[in-house]
Parts: C-alpha cells; structure tokens; sequence
C-alpha cells in the first residue's frame, strides 16, 4: 500500500480533491437548503411532518439506485452524483435544526418578544445560538455520510477515491483497493474532528458550562447506590 502511495501520488492527491470537492459542494448545498427550510416550518406541525417524511422516504433509497433516478435528468459525471449526495445530506441537517430550535426554552423565547425583539431578531440572536450544537452535529452525520457515499459516485463517472476501489476489484490490486479505502475512511474521521472543533467554537460559553452541568449531574445520579 505504501509502496502504491509513493509511486501514485499525484493521482491519489487528484482524486482525493475530487472526493473532498464532491462531499464538501452537497452538504454546503443541504446547509443552505435545510437549515432555512428549518427555521421556516418548525412552527408548522403538519408543514414539518411532510416535509421530514419525504426526507426519510429519500434516506431508504439504496446509494446506487440514488446515482442511478439522477442519470436521465444531470447525465453521467459530478452534477448526478453531487444532486445526489446532496439529498442524502438533507435529511440529518433538517431534522437537528428542527431539533434544536424545538429545544429552545419557549420562556427565552417569551422574554425575547416581551424585550421588543422582531422575529428576525429572536431567529438569529436566540434560536440560532442555542440551538448551534445540534445544528452541527446534523452536519457532522451529513459530511460523515456523504464522505463514504462518494466512493460509489465512481460508477458514474464522477471520479473520487471510489477510482481506486472500484478499479482495484477489477484488478485483483489489493494495495490499490486498500488506499482508497483508508483514505476515505481517514477524511470522514478529519472532517468529523474538524467540524467538531468548529462546534466548539460557535457554541457559546455558557451553553457549555449549562451542558457540562447536566452531564455531571447525570453522572452523580448514576453513581448513587440503589436502595
């Protein structure tokens, strides 16, 4: 594998920025789209539902039939494969912006409006930080997802680490097959300990000191002994 590393770097290097531009343009795509589509059903119960059922209804179509619905519409390359990372990418983003601003304390949310506040102002000043966390750990699952799901966008011409996979089976080449497996595998690590240093510092202090509370409550509960 080292070996193959060494000799194919330029072309590991090539088709690693082609798996990182594919993964990082759908989630950034299902950001834009799922995190305001978020904010603006959360107080539709009806509206919410629908919507999250058909984002599950995507999430149970297998991977490669996915690549497959996209063919007749974007042809073979990038935009089939990026159409469909991005809908897979949607469902998790949806579902925690949903999430969070569910768990906002309706009572801050009272204080806000009684303050004067408009509702722009409670989105962004309010809702959007105390609901950060789980925003992003929906974005953590999404790039997670999309990482590992871009290896197989390389049977339709989109490119990626899935060349080396894909190409390794049909050669018997083990040390190929092996690179673009562990590389795929340690960019969905990166990402996830990237986003979640990102994490960290978009939630605010005092949100962690209340986290960091409840966990040590939680904690000293569990350690008391049962009568």
């Amino acid at each position: 594998m080292f070996n193959f590393i060494i000799t194919h770097g330029p072309d590991i290097l090539e088709k690693t920025l082609e798996h990182v531009s594919l993964s990082i343009t759908a989630v950034l795509i299902a950001c834009l789209i799922g995190i305001p589509v978020g904010f603006l059903i959360v107080g539709h119960k009806k509206l919410s539902k629908i919507v999250l059922g058909f984002a599950n209804i995507i999430q149970t179509i297998p991977s490669l039939a996915m690549f497959a619905f996209a063919l007749p519409i974007f042809g073979i390359g990038i935009k089939p494969a990026i159409f469909a990372l991005f809908l897979y990418a949607l469902l998790p983003i949806l579902k925690n912006t949903l999430l969070g601003i569910r768990n906002v304390d309706p009572a801050i949310i009272k204080a806000a409006k009684g303050m004067g506040m408009s509702r722009f102002e409670i989105m962004f000043m309010v809702e959007v930080p105390l609901s950060i966390s789980i925003i992003m750990g929906g974005v953590r699952i999404a790039t997670v997802t999309s990482i590992g799901v871009t290896t197989i966008a390389t049977l339709i011409a989109a490119g990626g680490l899935g060349d080396f996979i894909y190409q390794g089976l049909s050669t018997f080449n083990q040390p190929m097959i092996l690179t673009g497996a562990v590389l795929s595998a340690g960019l969905a690590l990166l990402a996830d300990f990237l986003l979640g240093i990102v994490e960290k510092k978009l939630t605010s202090d005092g949100l962690k000191t209340e986290t960091s509370r409840k966990k040590k409550k939680k904690n000293r509960t569990k350690q008391k002994p049962s009568n």
